[in-house]
C-alpha cells in the first residue's frame, strides 16, 4: 500500500533514482488558499547537501499539476510533482547483485519477486518528499484550527540535543571513519482538542505510532512517559483532572502525553522517536548474499547520511500532521449525555 489515512488521503509515487517522485493528495478543504512558500521551507528541511547529510543535490522544486485554481484548492485531488535531477542509479550497482545488509533489499525481495535496486526505489528516505509536501498541506488546515506541530531533536548518538559541539564532533567522526549514528526526535502537538480517536481498534495513539514507525529508519516510538512509566509506580502517573479558569476539564501532569484511552484529552500530544544509524557503511566490506541465494561480500559508495536527524524532522511534523488532520475529519458521534 502507497496511501496514508481515510478521510485525508496521501498517495506517494516515485523511486529514489527514477525520472520524478511526488503524492496526490486527496481532501484538502476546497477554497483554501495553498502557501506554497511553506510547501518550499518544509521541503527544504529535509533537502540533503548539508553537512553530515547526503551529498546527493536536488533542488526539490516542486509542481503542483491539479487540484488548485487561482491559488485556491478546488476539493479536488492535489497532485504534486518533484523531477530528480541529481539521480546516480550507477552508484547502486553492487545492489543490483548482492543484498545490502539491513536494507530492505533482501525482504522487498522475499515479498515480490522483483526490486528496484537504484537507492532502493521505493524504499528509500527519498520517497518521503511526498509525504512532506502533503504534510505541508495538512499543517496549513490544522493552523487554521489552532493546531501547532513541532519536532525537534532530543539526542543524537547518546548525546543530548543541547550539547551540540559534542553532537557535530560524533557526526564528523562516525563520517571520518565510514559509520554512522541515530538519534532520537521529540515530537509535539499542541491545540489538540479533547475526544479526538476512537478507542480500540482506531486509537490516536495507534494511528500516530503506525505513522511514525512507517518512516525510514524509525525502530521506536513513545507517547508520553513511555517506557519510563513501566518502571515507575501507578500514583507517580496519576494525571489528575481540575476545571481550569476558562471552564475546561484540564490535567495537572501531562504522563499520558495526551492521549488516554486512544483518544486526545485535550492537552499537548507529546512522542518521542527513534531513528536507528543509516545502515549504508560507507568503505565498509559486509558479508551477505546476492541475488541466487550465494555467499559474497558488498561495499557501497554512493551518498549517505551520517545521520538521518535534524532533516528527518520534517517528516516526523508531516506524518504527525497527516494522521491529526485525517482523525480530526473523521466523523464524531455527538456525546448523548453531557455531564460538564
Amino acid at each position: 500500500m502507497n496511501t496514508f489515512g481515510t478521510y485525508f488521503r496521501v498517495t506517494t509515487f516515485g523511486e529514489s533514482h527514477g525520472a520524478a517522485i511526488g503524492c496526490v493528495v486527496d481532501g484538502m478543504p476546497a477554497g483554501m488558499v495553498l502557501d506554497t512558500e511553506a510547501i518550499a521551507r518544509a521541503l527544504d528541511r529535509r533537502r540533503t547537501g548539508r553537512p553530515g547529510t547526503s551529498q546527493r543535490r536536488e533542488t526539490d522544486e516542486f509542481e503542483i499539476l491539479s487540484g488548485i485554481y487561482q491559488g485556491r484548492t478546488l476539493g479536488t485531488p492535489v497532485a504534486v510533482i518533484v523531477r530528480n535531477t541529481d539521480a546516480r542509479p550507477e552508484d547502486y550497482a553492487p545492489a543490483a547483485e548482492a543484498f545490502r545488509p539491513n536494507h530492505a533489499d533482501y525482504t522487498w525481495h522475499a515479498r515480490y519477486g522483483f526490486t528496484d535496486p537504484r537507492g532502493g526505489g521505493r524504499a528509500s528516505a527519498r520517497e518521503t518528499v511526498g509525504r512532506v509536501i502533503a504534510g505541508a498541506m495538512a499543517a496549513q488546515v490544522l493552523h487554521q484550527r489552532g493546531i501547532t506541530i513541532n519536532a525537534q531533536v532530543d539526542e543524537i548518538g547518546g548525546i543530548p540535543a543541547a550539547d551540540t559541539d559534542t553532537i557535530e564532533k560524533a557526526i564528523a567522526a562516525a563520517r571520518s571513519e565510514g559509520d554512522t549514528v541515530g538519534g532520537i526526535a521529540a515530537l509535539s502537538i499542541k491545540g489538540m482538542p479533547a475526544g479526538i480517536g476512537s478507542p480500540v481498534a482506531d486509537k490516536l495513539s495507534a494511528a500516530l505510532a503506525a505513522a511514525m514507525m512507517s518512516i525510514p529508519a524509525v525502530k521506536g516510538v513513545e507517547i508520553g512517559d513511555g517506557f519510563d512509566s513501566a518502571s515507575a509506580r501507578g500514583s507517580l502517573q496519576i494525571d489528575e483532572f481540575y476545571i481550569a479558569d476558562d471552564g475546561r476539564v484540564r490535567t495537572r501532569t501531562n504522563h499520558s502525553g495526551g492521549i488516554q484511552g486512544g483518544i486526545s484529552n485535550g492537552e499537548e500530544i507529546t512522542l518521542r522517536v527513534a531513528f536507528k544509524p543509516i545502515a549504508t557503511l560507507p568503505r565498509r566490506t559486509l558479508p551477505t548474499v546476492d541475488r541466487r541465494g550465494r555467499p559474497t561480500t558488498i561495499c557501497m559508495g554512493g551518498r549517505h547520511d551520517s545521520c538521518v536527524l535534524p532533516r528527518a524532522l520534517a517528516v516526523v511534523e508531516a506524518m504527525a500532521a497527516i494522521t491529526i488532520l485525517d482523525a480530526l475529519l473523521a466523523p464524531h458521534p455527538e456525546p448523548l449525555i453531557s455531564y460538564l
